[in-house]
């Protein structure tokens, strides 16, 4: 398989789990307090760059589903900045910490915006959320994939 198709591939293997999971649990993945278990995957740039596009294509059609107009388009920015920061980051430990602090930032401005939630709780109960799938799932997702990642990457 050629670089290109092995990218394209994976990008979207990405997408499509990151949509299933996310709709699957669609009931603690919206709203004011939220866990999206989907945002354990975004620990999958520190192994392959095409997580990235995945990422962000995932959470698009995820949020097309079941979001408002600001959070297809920010929240969708959102992971992909916090995908991007996760691939530059230098150390393991460090992959799931954007998608907490990008997420925990802007979804309770978004929240705000358009269901009047209040801030500053939803700063807490996001930012919660995303602690416990990136670092909760994620990190030892990450420590799973790191020890198979000839046979998987």
């Amino acid at each position: 398989m050629n670089k290109y198709t092995k990218f394209l591939t994976q990008a979207a293997a990405i997408a499509a789990i990151y949509v299933v999971i996310t709709l699957t649990f669609g009931f603690m993945g919206f709203g004011p307090v939220q866990f999206r278990i989907s945002e354990a995957l975004t620990v999958l740039p520190y192994f392959t760059p095409a997580a990235i596009p995945g990422l962000f294509i995932g959470c698009l059609i995820s949020n097309l589903v079941g979001s408002s107009l600001l959070d297809i388009i920010f929240g969708s920015l959102a992971t992909l900045i916090a995908a991007i920061l996760s691939y530059k980051m230098p150390k393991k430990f460090l992959v799931p910490l954007p998608p907490v602090l990008v997420n925990a930032i802007v979804v309770p401005i978004i929240l705000k915006i358009t269901m009047n939630a209040p801030f500053l709780m939803s700063i807490v109960t996001v930012g919660l959320g995303q602690v416990l799938a990136c670092y909760g799932i994620g990190y030892p997702l990450i420590l799973l994939l790191d020890k198979n990642k000839q046979k998987i990457f």
